[in-house]
């Protein structure tokens, strides 16, 4: 801008940076002489904008290669003058922007992008760019398309150079669509990315949170390339406010504490800020990292990991077009909407991921997959596991999921040769980083004892690490079950060898995942007794080492809920225990015989209750039964004080559901249950709660940090400080540190609140309260924790001492409500 291109520079196409690489080349060599004159090490190619989506609206897109190789070539050859002159070699970045089209909104298709920035990528290692760096990355489909548009040129070539990806978080915490960092990072590393990042949209200081986690979680390199600042608007239009001085604090700071290794500037940044930063950072050895990757898989938005805190991680089968006859009609039937409707349902009932198979006989499924896992991609905020026996229906899911998908499944049923279905969707898997479930099928047919499950399981590992280079972490290994509900003799052992191989195969290999489609196991009995099998036998797997389980979640039951002698007959069963005159099978078939859900659930009822009303309470709390609860509360309001009733009996319900989810004798389903009916008491309660007169206390910011959906505990911190005359801003759930900073700033407020229930939570808390170390902002918050994975020493002896300001712990909303008054 500065040397004034003409429009005739510009071949008449105005903006479009990339046509000066052919016309005025001369512009484009001086702005790199300009940066490598600061001392900087590396320059990036003038090409962001040569790529099909951003030529296309000048109508060039066949000028791509030209562009590319152009703007690589003037960047090569500035970069040898200097390195010949100093001494000192310099590089080249190739620059591979993001376009102009969001594929996962359906702008553009993937296929077309993908192979248009491999168009892109030849022409800048042809052109001679040292590394290829996709940057500015907004939608993670895009992303992904450009990544592996990169590795196709460089496999095309046969050459092989550094690939960097820098995502863009903006000032909501999230990319554009609204992916978190961390689905950023588990969806792209697995692509084989040699280092990963972040630039523009932001300065320095909004960066630092996402690069703190980048630093803990990435095993690859990390990079920087922040904006000047925020850009702020003036009389003479908008200009960057950072300094050259704050912007190499920033670097430097980032350097030690987070271990970056490439560092430079992005919009509004000058040759005098890259110059202050090359002094600052040069011969600074970076920050030793020790990162604890977390594997899992992504949706567009969030990570789930594939190890839940005390608990397995459901897989809902409930859109599976073979298990589901609601799903199945309905995709028959076009009802796109009520698909994602199911979808949707099993995310309220607490699946971690979602299982998508559209194979039905005559139908076309990849039309179908596109469909679907194009809805589901902006639509479930939950990972989705490909599963299919048709390769190019995983290869139709694949190109439409941003995120990290699962593909279910793999096996040695053909074979493992070039032309094998497990070659092929291995291959699929990855070229497009997902993680895979591997049965212990072989050319034998499905195994059925312990030995020849783990020695399939034992060959996949091998092949899959050794031969195709996929992480260990990132395998799910399904050692099949089989029904033990048709009596006869050879399937008797079926549910121990299950439970024997998942223990054998963690023992030997206890970075793996294991994982089951449960349901086989009570295949044959009534729907009342499958519920009880299923929940018994998935509790047994779980503690041999179950990682993950194919199942309809909120149809699994905490074990407390079946009365003893069902579960000692489910465990005979299972563990194959007759006697002479005794069958587990015929006694189960016997208690549940003429027995639905139905009538179990109307027994339940029966018996709650029978139960003295505080008791009674407590329990609904605990079985998450709303039919009955306002009759019970309205009892209880009339001899005692509505505060009474939530601290002495509701809360103690939940501490019991608390310590049953710590046990894992509760999985996160039921826990949500639970909570969703302490929400509804506590909201018929909240009218009859008295009201202190006093107004204008305080203001308190109240969040559940990133990661966490829980929330029942921090809403009722709101209502019983709101209660007492304290102002409550309560900016809801899955918040990073940001957002809770400008709230507390925004609302001039005088403590922060963070919660949750996770175990990971605990960490993220950590997190943040080192951030606002960082930020300079301890002093002016004390910082009030509560959370059931907390506890006391934990906060106030670790916490307290990593934290310059004040912190505490309020084991529930009354502690809260003492340390606001205090």
């Amino acid at each position: 801008q500065a040397q004034d291109p003409s429009m005739e520079d510009f071949q008449q196409l105005e903006g479009c940076n990339e046509v000066l690489n052919v016309t005025r080349p001369d512009i484009v060599a001086n702005v790199h002489r300009e940066y490598f004159a600061a001392g900087v090490d590396c320059v990036e190619t003038n090409t962001f904008g040569a790529n099909f989506a951003a030529l296309a609206e000048y109508d060039i897109p066949d000028r791509n290669f030209e562009l590319s190789t152009s703007g690589a070539r003037i960047a090569r050859e500035v970069a040898d003058e200097f390195t010949a002159s100093s001494g000192r070699q310099r590089w080249v970045l190739g620059s591979m922007g993001p376009g102009t089209k969001l594929p996962t909104l359906g702008h553009i298709d993937y296929a077309t992008i993908r192979d248009a920035y491999q168009v892109n990528a030849e022409g800048l290692i042809t052109g001679g760019a040292d590394a290829l760096l996709v940057e500015t990355t907004q939608d993670l489909l895009q992303t992904k398309s450009s990544i592996i548009g990169a590795r196709r040129a460089m496999e095309a070539l046969g050459v092989c150079v550094p690939l960097i990806c820098s995502v863009t978080v903006e000032t909501t915490g999230t990319m554009l669509l609204g992916s978190e960092i961390g689905a950023a990072l588990t969806a792209l590393e697995p692509l084989g990315i040699d280092m990963i990042g972040l630039n523009c949209a932001t300065g320095p200081a909004e960066m630092s949170e996402h690069l703190r986690y980048l630093a803990r979680n990435a095993r690859v390199p990390l990079s920087c390339m922040p904006n000047a600042g925020l850009p702020v608007l003036g009389k003479d239009g908008a200009h960057y406010p950072l300094s050259a001085p704050e912007l190499a604090d920033a670097q430097e700071t980032f350097v030690r504490e987070y271990g970056l290794s490439l560092v430079g500037g992005c919009c509004g940044t000058t040759p005098e800020h890259l110059r202050q930063v090359v002094e600052r950072v040069r011969g600074l050895a970076p920050a030793e990292r020790r990162p604890r990757p977390e594997p899992g898989a992504s949706s567009l938005y969030q990570t789930v990991s594939f190890r839940q805190d005390t608990s397995y991680m459901a897989i809902g089968e409930r859109t599976n077009a073979n298990g589901s006859k609601k799903f199945r009609e309905a995709m028959l039937e076009a009802r796109w909407d009520d698909c994602v409707e199911m979808a949707r349902d099993q995310i309220r009932e607490g699946a971690h991921m979602l299982d998508l198979c559209v194979d039905y006989v005559g139908r076309d499924g990849v039309a179908d997959m596109q469909e679907l896992a194009g809805r589901f991609a902006t639509a479930s905020t939950l990972p989705i596991v490909l599963d299919s026996t048709e390769v190019p229906v995983i290869r139709a899911g694949l190109e439409k999921l941003g995120g990290r998908a699962v593909i279910n499944s793999v096996n040695y049923e053909d074979g493992d040769g070039p032309e094998s279905r497990f070659a092929k969707v291995t291959a699929l898997a990855r070229e497009h980083g997902a993680a895979l479930i591997a049965l212990t099928i072989d050319e034998e047919g499905q195994a059925r004892t312990v030995e020849h499950k783990v020695a399939i399981a034992e060959r996949l590992i091998e092949d899959l690490t050794g031969n195709w280079g996929i992480h260990e972490s990132d395998i799910l290994i399904d050692t099949l079950t089989f029904t033990i509900c048709t009596g006869q003799e050879e399937s008797r052992g079926d549910g121990i060898a299950t439970i024997e191989a998942i223990r054998e195969l963690k023992r030997r290999h206890p970075e793996v995942q294991t994982t089951l489609g449960l349901s086989n196991i009570s295949f044959g009995l009534n729907p009342a007794a499958r519920v009880l099998l299923n929940s018994v036998f998935l509790d047994e797997c779980v503690k041999a080492g179950l990682d993950s389980a194919i199942v309809h979640a909120s149809k699994i039951l905490p074990i407390a809920r079946f009365d003893e002698e069902q579960v000692t007959t489910a465990l005979d069963l299972i563990y194959d225990r007759r006697a002479e005159d005794y069958d587990p099978l015929q006694k189960l078939m016997a208690l549940f015989e003429g027995v639905n859900t139905k009538s179990m659930k109307d027994g339940r009822a029966e018996e709650l209750l029978a139960l003295p009303l505080d008791e009674r309470l407590q329990r609904r709390i605990i079985d998450g039964e709303k039919n009955g609860l306002e009759d019970d509360l309205a009892e209880a309001l009339r001899s005692r004080p509505a505060l009474d009733i939530v601290n002495d009996t509701l809360l103690e319900g939940m501490k019991v559901v608390g310590e049953l989810f710590g046990s894992g004798q509760m999985q996160l389903p039921f826990v949500l249950q639970s909570a969703e009916v302490m929400k509804t008491a506590v909201a018929y309660l909240e009218p009859h709660m008295e009201k202190t007169d006093d107004d204008g206390k305080g203001t308190i910011v109240l969040a559940t940090v990133r990661g966490d959906v829980h929330d029942i505990g921090k809403n009722l911190v709101d209502i019983i400080l709101t209660n007492n005359g304290y102002n409550v801003v309560n900016i809801g759930i899955k918040q990073p540190v940001s957002a809770i900073l400008e709230a507390a700033q925004e609302h001039k407020a005088d403590v922060i609140g963070m919660s949750g229930l996770l175990v990971k939570s605990t960490v993220i808390m950590k997190e943040n309260l080192e951030e606002l170390n960082q930020r300079k902002l301890a002093a002016d918050y004390p910082v009030i924790l509560g959370g059931a994975a907390l506890t006391r020493a934990y906060v106030e002896q670790d916490l307290h001492e990593i934290y310059e300001g004040e912190v505490r712990y309020a084991r529930d909303a009354f502690e809260g409500l003492r340390l606001m008054d205090a």
